[in-house]
């Protein structure tokens, strides 16, 4: 299928640009000698996921229980549930366990890690679980010297639970955007991670993994002595998130919304498309950063930039595209409005954030360098 023959809205993933991405992210995991677990989650898509393991992945990761099963139906058997894990879960964690998958867990305090250990000793299943480490205040974990990390190591270790490990996640690394200061957090998710691995190893409880990531740092990791493993999921694909953070261009980013002009304000300057916030998402985290894309970067079918111009509004299933305040180019085209986007043509939006916005699709439209596209089918739920 042709783009012009898409019934629009529709999300589509240029296939070049995904395996470049993917092809540069392996490499640069290869010269620094950790192995990379990607994380599943931005695409949730089978075809994504096994041509990330094709270029030499080692497992994945996952955010929901849902992934886990459906991602292990489908023969992926290595596989980490990297959210602090709830004791009304644990019968499905078992569940799949029980049916062969290596499925490891993760806990980040003593109240979860007690309830895993009792549930699998009732149960006769030794769970494997990894301590996740807060190493830059952003999110979930243990910070490395607090006491809490070994006092939840004991647990787990002294009641026969495998401590697999511990894990980070450098989510500030979405706030920043020189490559000294990516550089500069990478190197303290590593030397946080790291150092709780030391501590955990000097109390006696064996910590075989030490996995770190984010698309960003991962990027910008010099070296990761001592680390064995890195995360990172958007980076498959790339957004316009990632493109303020630099580590990326904006033709490197192999997601977009295929839309179509429905219709004009010509006193306003607006096209208005049929792809509104149901499509594009309500993410608008590229408000806060140095450059505000609206809700995303208008491009011509064929992938060309609009310069200029940008998403300025959504609503349920209208977006405005309209010259961006101050752009010189594209306000002396405001009156030509019309002209410029006839009702019945077709764009491209380049999103803010690709988790968000390739959730609101039930598949995505793998487009070929000829224009040739296949869906790609992708899954919901928790």
């Amino acid at each position: 299928m042709k783009l012009e023959q898409i019934e629009t809205p529709a999300a589509l993933i240029d296939v070049a640009r995904m395996q470049k991405n993917i092809a540069r992210m392996q490499a640069k995991m290869n010269t620094l000698g950790v192995a990379f677990r990607p994380h599943v989650k931005t695409t949730k898509c089978l075809d994504v996921v096994r041509a990330q393991i094709a270029a030499g992945a080692r497992g994945i990761t996952v955010s929901t229980l849902k992934e886990a099963e459906a991602f292990f139906a489908a023969g992926i058997g290595d596989i980490l549930y990297a959210v602090s894990m709830v004791p009304a879960k644990l019968p499905r964690a078992l569940a799949l366990r029980r049916q062969g998958c290596d499925l490891k867990l993760v806990v980040d305090n003593p109240t979860a890690a007690a309830a895993i250990a009792a549930f699998g000793d009732q149960h006769g299943e030794s769970f494997e679980v990894s301590i996740e480490v807060d190493t830059d205040g952003h999110r979930s974990g243990i910070q490395p010297e607090q006491q809490t990390l070994l006092d939840v190591g004991r647990i787990l270790h002294e009641n026969g639970v495998k401590v697999g490990g511990v894990m980070t996640h450098a989510g500030s690394s979405y706030e920043l955007n020189t490559p000294e200061a990516l550089a500069a957090l990478a190197e303290q998710e590593r030397a946080g991670c790291v150092r709780a691995a030391e501590r955990l190893r000097e109390a006696g409880i064996a910590c075989p993994a030490v996995s770190v990531g984010s698309t960003p740092t991962a990027l910008a990791a010099r070296y990761l002595e001592g680390a064995t493993e890195v995360r990172a999921g958007v980076y498959v694909l790339f957004d316009l998130v990632m493109h303020n953070v630099g580590v990326c261009m904006l033709d490197d980013i192999a997601l977009s919304v295929l839309t179509t002009v429905i219709g004009h304000q010509e006193d306003k300057g607006w096209a208005i498309l049929d792809a509104g916030w149901m499509a594009l998402s309500r993410d608008r985290s590229t408000s806060r950063q140095s450059h505000d894309f609206g809700y995303g970067q208008p491009c011509l079918l064929n992938g060309t930039l609009l310069p200029g111009y940008v998403i300025s509004g959504a609503n349920q299933e209208h977006g405005i595209l309209a010259a961006a305040r101050g752009d010189p180019q594209a306000d002396a085209q405001i009156e030509d409005i019309t002209q410029h986007f006839p009702i019945g043509m077709k764009l491209r939006i380049l999103p803010n954030h690709a988790c968000a916005t390739g959730a609101q699709f039930p598949e995505y439209h793998a487009v070929a360098p000829d224009g040739s596209s296949v869906e790609w089918q992708r899954f919901y739920g928790w």
